[in-house]
């Protein structure tokens, strides 16, 4: 029977996940594969970690060249993370003609197409479906599964983190803090939470997600990212009273000449699927002009779940490795020539519906002036609503718009916040229904 080696650097969380699997699914990859995934080698400066699986003597090494330089190993499993020795052992990997399997989306987000470029040139394949998403297919699915649709538009929720915040919110009232600190006792969030809750760790997905669907480059610098940290349970109660959830969004929409990318909260009607995925779970819902929409829903980290995506990709090369022609799919599922640059959209451009909610002075005549600064703005209001008193004298005063265009909500916002009454700064966000996403 054929073997495919394995070379492994990083055996930390994932890392380990996908050694378990590998040593403990022999069997059943065999009858799978009709070829035996051998795990030659491990690389990692940890010693000292107590892992559950057991190497065999001569398997685990401090030293990640004895895989990079080891003529018998096809496949190399980066799993350290990051953009510096991860980038130089996939770099390295590649100019020693193995395979790449990553799980990376930082490292892909922000140098994934050149990183692309180099493997092709060389005739090999860097597999990065754990990279987004942990166990949900989401980029086979857009590869392979959708490669006859048209794709109008992806919604996700992207950051198991930030849903985890959000839905404690929802479900038990918590303030921000103490629903970061309960992710935190959890595991669901580092002690350094900044690249989770600001969006950015979302922004890296959805970037490939984008390049993907849309037949783009990667342009993580395009993407729009604002995260959660200025949420309040407030706004989730009254957004509960409307009949809204609100999540961290990940929305891609392809205008043919232009795409918007963009990670933001937004309120989401209650009967829309996204809005039931709650606690650490992904999900992405993709609208293709066949398919019409189409969801995939599942953890979207963690040890095994993720561990289980690296091993698919493993699966995917070792199937590749018996045919004459090399890979059977490019890097981004398009043609290098069919690859276009397409400018994505600025976030002042976007048209969508707004909640917003001012805490002003309770004084007559604040409601008209505010309204009056909307209309000026082009900015048609759906509905107010006055709330009750939160602090001293100040009047929640909450807002749900016609859609508009951001540019002008901005612009009218910076004025209402200069009103002797209003007393904080006014809290915005987006309403999206995805529902309607398939229309561009």
């Amino acid at each position: 029977m054929k073997r495919m080696q394995i070379g492994l650097i990083g055996c930390g969380t994932v890392g380990e996940g996908v050694a378990r699997i590998l040593l403990g699914q022999q069997k059943l990859l065999r009858d799978r594969l009709g070829m035996e995934l051998v795990l030659k080698k491990v690389a990692d400066t940890d010693t000292q970690r107590k892992r559950s699986v057991t190497f065999d003597e001569g398997v685990f090494t401090t030293d990640a060249s004895e895989i990079l330089s080891d003529p018998e190993i096809d496949v190399v499993v980066e799993m350290v993370g990051g953009v510096g020795f991860a980038k130089d052992v996939i770099q390295r990997a590649i100019q020693a003609g193995k395979h790449v399997v990553t799980a990376n989306k930082k490292l892909l987000a922000l140098d994934g197409n050149s990183l692309f470029a180099e493997a092709a040139a060389k005739g090999v394949t860097i597999a990065y479906e754990a990279s987004v998403g942990g166990c949900m297919p989401i980029i086979k699915t857009l590869r392979e599964n959708l490669v006859a649709n048209r794709i109008t538009a992806m919604t996700g929720i992207l950051n198991g983190t930030c849903n985890y915040i959000l839905s404690e919110i929802t479900r038990l009232g918590l303030s921000f803090e103490e629903a970061l600190g309960q992710a935190q006792a959890k595991g669901f969030a580092e002690a350094d939470p900044t690249l989770d809750i600001e969006g950015f760790d979302a922004a890296h997905k959805l970037a490939i997600l984008a390049a993907i669907a849309f037949g783009m480059e990667i342009d993580f610098e395009g993407v729009y990212v604002e995260g959660i940290s200025r949420i309040e349970a407030m706004d989730i109660l009254y957004a509960d009273q409307f009949g809204y959830r609100i999540k961290l969004l990940a929305i891609a929409k392809n205008h043919g000449d232009r795409v918007e990318a963009r990670i933001h909260p937004a309120m989401i009607p209650t009967d829309c699927l996204l809005s039931q995925v709650n606690g650490s779970l992904n999900a992405v819902s993709v609208y293709g002009d066949a398919v019409e929409e189409m969801m995939l829903y599942g953890h979207g980290a963690g040890m095994m779940p993720t561990a289980s995506a690296v091993v698919a990709d493993l699966a995917d090369i070792a199937r590749d490795m018996g045919r004459s022609d090399g890979s059977r799919l490019p890097a981004l599922g398009y043609l290098s020539g069919s690859i276009r640059r397409i400018p994505v959209m600025p976030i002042s451009e976007i048209r969508t519906h707004y909640y917003f909610r001012v805490a002003a002075a309770d004084r007559p005549g604040v409601l008209s002036r505010v309204s009056g600064i909307l209309g000026q703005h082009n900015i048609s209001i759906m509905s107010v609503h006055q709330k009750e008193r939160h602090v001293s004298d100040a009047v929640p005063l909450v807002f749900m718009t016609h859609r508009a265009r951001e540019a002008d909500m901005c612009r009218a916002l910076e004025e209402i916040r200069a009103l002797p009454e209003v007393c904080r700064d006014p809290v915005l966000i987006r309403i999206e229904d995805p529902s309607a996403n398939g229309r561009p």
